[in-house]
């Protein structure tokens, strides 16, 4: 085969690839801005496939933070819409739009959110509730995951007993505990040595390799060096 051939399958191959990945989520010229204010974000326009890792950039005060909950359906965009499965999910109702939120996403908020009143285990535990899951099913793979990222012993203390970089590692646990097929994670190495980053950085492109569809907001040029691409806001 000749240099020419070569080179057209490889293009044949790269244009299989591209066509056969899934868009999980999308955002179609998604607006979002708050009662008398100047937009936060305004038109933005991306596809979210199957298998990849999107570092989402920019500077602080730019939207990604807020970017991440529209994508998310915590925050209903004021124009476009947001696309699960190819379907606008931005406009459903409450319920449906929660229950949608629990069975296809994990979410890794930037202060790790944990409830200060329950255990590590019952927070990595939580969110079995919303997917009307057993409990006692998931708890081993919830143990495997603190036992992953180095915070197994801490399972019976509560947020107030650990550390930051602790509570972020244990809320990556949370958003994996479902197996999500949709990731969004706010700086989810920000309180995180470099040996623990690198660990959530690997597991959330091992859950890209699963087919899930997973964005990082980041400043870490690090953690963007280890994404498929980057979006700047």
């Amino acid at each position: 085969m000749n240099a020419e051939a070569v080179r057209s399958e490889a293009v044949r191959a790269a244009a299989a690839t591209a066509a056969a990945a899934t868009t999980l989520l999308a955002a179609r010229d998604v607006s979002f801005g708050y009662a008398k204010g100047a937009p936060v974000i305004a038109g933005f326009d991306d596809d979210f496939v199957a298998g990849e890792v999107v570092a989402l950039t920019g500077p602080s005060g730019r939207g990604k933070s807020t970017l991440l909950y529209v994508l998310g359906l915590m925050l209903a965009p004021t124009a476009g819409a947001v696309e699960v499965d190819g379907r606008d999910a931005s406009q459903l109702r409450d319920g449906r739009r929660a229950r949608l939120r629990a069975d296809a996403f994990g979410f890794v908020f930037q202060d790790a959110a944990l409830d200060a009143t329950r255990t590590v285990l019952d927070n990595v535990l939580e969110t079995t509730l919303y997917r009307g899951q057993s409990r006692a099913a998931l708890t081993d793979r919830a143990y495997a995951l603190l036992d992953r990222f180095g915070v197994s012993v801490r399972a019976d203390h509560k947020p107030g007993q650990i550390s930051g970089g602790q509570a972020q590692r244990i809320a990556v646990c949370r958003a994996l505990l479902g197996d999500p097929r949709i990731v969004l994670a706010d700086e989810p190495t920000g309180n995180l040595d470099a040996a623990s980053s690198a660990t959530v950085v690997g597991a959330l492109r091992e859950q890209a390799s699963r087919g899930a569809a997973v964005v990082i907001a980041t400043h870490d040029r690090d953690v963007m060096a280890q994404c498929d691409r980057r979006v700047a806001l």
